[in-house]
């Protein structure tokens, strides 16, 4: 399928920090792509909390499997908007390359620990990961990607982040954060995708888990609809097939709620190129509706499943491990590994070791340094 006029072309692509010549085979955006998947710290990702620690069970999602579908869904609304798939898979696989351990207690641990050596930001670290840390190549550190690609996984960034990452790289990715433009309709759209997949695979893990029931998710009506449609259709269906059911609906029903929201707005905008449509209002959107049911949906997930006693006690252990790391790599830097200990900012230096560290290595780690076991 073409390209839309709005959308990313990877001929006229910004480029990267450090040319290379192009690939005889493969477009720029699918080289970020295959350099992403075969990066250390893509995999790393399959043992990354996303909500359920990884000894918690063998089915949860994790970072990875998330990503995927993160990566599965976007591309189902790139195509039929003329977007480009491949800008759009590499965004979404690359997106969470610098989370840390434990999910998102183990990012506001780590931030806290460094709140007074310039914080700590996942979406920074993501972009850190692919333009510095990973190990790979003779002529530059990192992956070299392009600039649609670094540009999209850069979904958020405080604005002394962004300022220091003008001094490095004018006119570069932290730009748009001192301009308040948009990022590409791609990465956009990446966005989006995130918050759909993990709402409908936290229902999923939340219900296995045993800590959310189908009894109370007919108080989200978002949910609900689709259970009432999918035993309307099979009036037998129970159980876990009821649950994957109602959750398929609602997939696709919001996957087709995105795209008719933001073909109305493309036509409304009808933005020329993909630069025009970074100065527009943000234009991937859902309907209204859909909107206001996918937000009642996050508050319920929220107060039930992320806020659940279960969950928290394990999350304030997560916790503990990662503060506790970083107190003893900072009183004892020699026991980081070789390449992280040779480097001037140790806090940073710190923060990169243990924010690339999977679930389980973490809690070995802690358990060697402190003689402690908090976590299976």
């Amino acid at each position: 399928m073409s390209l839309a006029a709005y959308a990313c072309d990877p001929a006229h692509s910004r480029g990267r920090r450090h040319p290379e010549p192009t690939a005889p085979t493969r477009t720029e955006f699918q080289r970020d792509r295959d350099r992403i998947v075969h990066s250390t710290a893509f995999r790393r990702l399959v043992y990354k909390t996303q909500v359920f620690l990884n000894h918690e069970g063998d089915l949860f999602r994790t970072r990875l499997t998330h990503s995927l579908e993160v990566a599965q869904l976007a591309r189902s609304i790139a195509r039929p908007l003329g977007l480009n798939e491949d800008l759009v898979e590499a965004v979404a696989l690359a997106h969470d390359l610098g989370h840390t351990p434990f999910g998102h207690a183990g990012q506001d641990a780590l931030d806290d620990c460094m709140a007074t050596h310039g914080g700590f930001e996942h979406n920074l670290q993501s972009l850190r990961v692919v333009d510095q840390l990973e190990e790979r190549y003779p002529a530059f550190d990192g992956l070299n990607l392009s600039f649609e690609t670094r540009e999209g996984i850069l979904k958020h960034c405080s604005r002394a982040n962004a300022q220091r990452l003008e001094a490095q790289e004018p006119g570069g990715v932290g730009r748009r954060f001192l301009d308040r433009t948009q990022p590409s309709l791609e990465a956009q759209l990446c966005n989006l995708a995130d918050e759909i997949a993990y709402n409908a695979h936290d229902i999923d893990d939340g219900v296995r888990s045993g800590l959310l029931t189908l009894e109370q998710l007919e108080q989200v009506s978002l949910f609900d609809r689709f259970r009432r449609e999918a035993l309307a259709a099979h009036p037998q269906l129970q159980g876990r097939r009821l649950l994957y059911e109602s959750i398929r609906l609602m997939l696709s029903a919001q996957v087709y709620d995105v795209i008719d929201a933001t073909a109305l707005a493309l036509r409304r905008h009808a933005p020329a190129s993909a630069d025009a449509a970074r100065l527009l209002r943000p234009v991937l959107c859902f309907g209204e509706a859909m909107r206001q049911e996918s937000q009642a949906l996050k508050t319920f997930l929220l107060r039930n499943l992320y806020r659940h006693p279960q969950v928290m006690a394990t999350t304030g252990r997560a916790k503990t491990v990662v503060r506790e790391l970083f107190a003893a790599y900072m009183a004892d830097p020699a026991q980081l590994q070789a390449g992280f200990a040779s480097r001037g900012d140790t806090p940073r230096a710190v923060a990169d070791y243990i924010a690339g560290m999977t679930d389980r290595f973490a809690a070995r780690e802690h358990e060697r340094l402190t003689g402690r076991r908090l976590l299976p």
